[in-house]
């Protein structure tokens, strides 16, 4: 999509300068075309994987094949080649750069991996996302510093952070580590980037410091913009993880925005041809265009997730800095070779027509992987390599992932792959893998760690959707990647309605997050997501571990949960688990990933591989039983 702006004003103004130039004033800025390379919430994918996709190798049908994908090496090889096509280039990253992977916390220090590859890219601007604060501020210095030792002078911005006095990262201490904007020059005109970190989800689901705060993002945002207009810089790029929806509401409320670059919400976006290739369901184009709050347009784009897309943002501004058009092109990575889903090779002509088909996308980009790159990741792989050969579960149908149920349109349809969303499963009921998570730990801890009677899952907290095939135990840690430890709570009845409608709400309240929304173990529901807070949930029924059968939740009983420490302090909005007297909660001292580790052990084994085979739950298991989505 293009926007022309009275191209030809333009020219009759430009044939109108007949005086004599004054040589003793530096000449008037002129035009500019800026491309905007982009990616966001990496979240430590340091390595190529597998991945399918479906093309048209000259048969009657289209073909599900398999190539590589992704691997920071090749993000910075699709970069370099697209920064040496063009004169005026930024790199940008929005956020979420680290923890997911082993490569986070098995590889080194807490991020040293990500620093180094993205110091093979050498970021001009790198925004604040949520997951930056999982270590705390203190945690987030140590991986600032990292990324300040190499070679880069990367920026790191956000313009609604305000460190508390004692944290490591405020500015008597760290004087610019963070910054709320900074201003680059190209091709005579100069650009303000302005950083945004999504707030209330900081806040509450990540780790910052005490006394750490995060300011609304429009009120932060708006005083930088004014502040960089008032120093004459007309080119502003707000840099912001807050996600894909937020971003156009933001833009809608900022007068001199004429760019966002955004992250957080995972968004692939892209033409509707995404979901024919089998890459996935695009949320909206790219780019998208809004109109800010002078009615000027915006556009609007983001690069999905985990390195799979390095967004392409083509933009033109006049002579004053005004957005005359703007294109572009989320690159999706893959490697050169293809194989069909057997792994058989393809034929010479079925060869030539895939690769036709793969030009003919537009938006599919066969890349290498940067050798320099690789051998700055090598070290770090090699430190991790036994945990990838450690083979711990059977996958027989893909474990979908989604935070939120509901069908195409809604808030996290774009989240789950094509097969899944093919399915309809995930629509109707949520996320496989999230429900199989919260199932773990109520079955876990009824039989090893004490009892319990119910178990809770924040949607979000669970990172990756399992494919069919050999589950090595790195690919079930990134499951649940963030070493929280299991706790067992005493609540009431009525605390257990009040803790679902309290991820409920986190989700559907004005500027809400999918992270939140509730998946519990031998507890299932009805959600009606129009109702006020408190009244979401209906039909609320708890499962007799003895029986088997389903009874209405007792308001006034006191029942057993089995919770993550991180919710059960309060992340994700989870207020009435925070309230809970700390005399009815036990910290069990086992992590996540040993729990899910030890229910993938108690399944049924395969007996071709002796492999323990995960799957499916049965639908009378998963905690949303029934969902209507937000009217629009």
């Amino acid at each position: 999509m293009q926007w022309a702006l009275a191209a030809t004003v333009a020219a009759a103004l430009a044939a109108c300068g007949g005086h004599d130039k004054d040589n003793s004033t530096p000449p008037a800025p002129s035009g500019l075309d800026l491309t905007i390379l982009h990616i966001n919430d990496h979240h430590s994918t340091l390595a190529e994987s597998s991945r399918s996709i479906v093309l048209d190798t000259g048969g009657a049908e289209r073909t599900t094949l398999t190539v590589q994908k992704a691997g920071f090496a090749r993000v910075t090889q699709a970069m370099q080649e697209i920064e040496a096509q063009n004169e005026h280039v930024l790199k940008l990253h929005a956020g979420d750069a680290v923890t997911g992977t082993l490569y986070f916390n098995r590889a080194g220090a807490d991020g040293e991996a990500d620093a180094a590859m993205m110091n093979t890219v050498c970021f001009d601007t790198y925004a604040l996302g949520n997951h930056e604060f999982d270590k705390g501020d203190t945690g987030l210095k140590n991986f600032l510093d990292l990324l300040r030792a190499g070679p880069c002078n990367t920026q790191v911005l956000s313009a609604n952070v305000q460190f508390g006095a004692d944290s490591p990262l405020h500015p008597s201490r760290a004087p610019g580590y963070v910054l709320p904007s900074t201003v680059i020059e190209k091709g005579g005109q100069k650009i303000g980037l302005v950083g945004l970190t999504i707030a209330g989800k900081t806040q509450t689901a990540s780790s910052p410091d005490a006394g750490t705060t995060f300011e609304d993002e429009v009120t932060a945002a708006q005083r930088e913009i004014d502040r960089l207009q008032a120093q004459g810089v007309n080119i502003i790029i707000v840099q912001g993880h807050i996600g894909y929806e937020y971003d156009k509401q933001v833009a809608a409320q900022l007068r001199g925005v004429d760019v966002v670059v955004g992250g957080d919400s995972h968004s692939l976006l892209g033409p509707d041809s995404l979901a024919s290739y089998g890459i996935g369901n695009p949320a909206g184009p790219y780019p998208t265009m809004a109109s800010n709050a002078s009615g000027k347009p915006v556009c609007i784009v983001q690069a999905w997730e985990y390195g799979q897309v390095v967004g392409e943002l083509n933009v033109r501004f006049d002579a004053n800095g005004d957005l005359i058009s703007c294109t572009g092109t989320p690159h999706v990575l893959i490697g050169s070779q293809l194989s069909k889903a057997d792994g058989s090779a393809l034929s010479a002509a079925e060869n030539q027509a895939a690769q036709a088909d793969i030009t003919a996308s537009g938006f599919l980009r066969p890349t290498a992987l940067n050798s320099a790159a690789s051998a700055v990741l090598q070290p770090f792989t090699d430190r991790i390599a036994s945990f990838n050969t450690t083979e711990v579960a059977l996958v027989q149908e893909e474990l979908c992932s989604r935070r939120v149920p509901g069908g195409p349109g809604t808030v996290d349809f774009s989240r789950s792959s094509v097969t899944c969303n093919a399915l309809g499963d995930v629509s109707l009921r949520g996320g496989d893998i999230q429900q199989i998570a919260a199932q773990a730990y109520l079955e876990i801890a009824q039989n090893t760690y004490g009892g319990a009677d119910i178990s809770l899952q924040s949607g979000g907290g669970v990172r990756v959707p399992l494919t069919p095939g050999r589950i090595t135990a790195a690919q079930a840690i990134e499951v649940l990647p963030f070493g929280n430890l299991l706790y067992t709570m005493q609540i009431t009845g009525d605390e257990a309605k009040s803790m679902v409608e309290d991820g409920l709400n986190e989700v559907f309240k004005t500027g809400g997050s999918t992270g939140p929304y509730p998946y519990t173990g031998g507890l299932r529901f009805d959600v009606d997501a129009n109702q006020p807070f408190g009244q979401r949930a209906s039909n609320l029924q708890v499962r007799n571990a003895s029986s088997g059968a389903w009874e209405p939740l007792d308001t006034t009983r006191t029942y057993r949960l089995a919770v993550l420490s991180f919710n059960a302090n309060g992340g994700d909005g989870y207020d009435t688990l925070k309230n809970v007297p700390r005399e009815r909660v036990l910290d069990v001292g086992v992590l996540d990933s040993d729990v899910l580790f030890e229910y993938i052990e108690s399944q049924p084994v395969d007996a071709g591989t002796g492999l323990p085979v995960l799957r499916k739950l049965p639908a009378a298991l998963y905690s949303t039983q029934s969902f209507i989505g937000p009217q629009r």
